[in-house]
């Protein structure tokens, strides 16, 4: 093989790779960015047919790609991670809340968290459970 088309095949290879993270914390990192940015469809790339998520007595399955870019579009808040913890294929990650380029949050500034399960790079749980952090400190006057 000639150098040159040598080292076009390794870019190539590298390009594709895109430098992802697919361990459990870096596929909900990827979410999150992609929550933040607005990118309905990059956040549902990150999710499994068939994922399941639960948000309080409300369990949905997301069955296919076009459901989880309605589900995910239809969050109201954006999210910056400020806790994560793994366990194995499970994450709990805790966002402070806020806009996104889409939609006003209904909750600015206070905490939510969710856990996640991660299969093969891809989100098969999404459980939003009780925060446990103390409420933010009202705004200064």
């Amino acid at each position: 093989m000639r150098p040159w088309l040598a080292a076009a095949f390794v870019l190539a290879l590298l390009a594709g790779c895109g430098g992802a993270d697919h361990s459990p914390a870096g596929v909900v990192r990827a979410w999150s960015k992609a929550l933040n940015a607005g990118d309905n469809h990059a956040a549902a790339d990150l999710f499994a047919p068939g994922a399941q998520v639960i948000q309080g007595p409300v369990v949905i399955r997301l069955r296919t790609h076009a459901d989880a870019i309605v589900w995910n579009a239809g969050l109201p808040c954006s999210g910056k991670i400020v806790a994560l913890s793994t366990s194995g294929a499970t994450v709990t990650a805790t966002f402070l809340l806020g806009d996104r380029p889409t939609s006003a949050c209904d909750g600015p500034g206070h905490r939510a968290t969710a856990v996640f399960r991660i299969r093969g790079g891809k989100i098969v749980l999404w459980h939003q459970v009780p925060d446990t952090a103390p409420p933010p400190p009202p705004p200064a006057v």
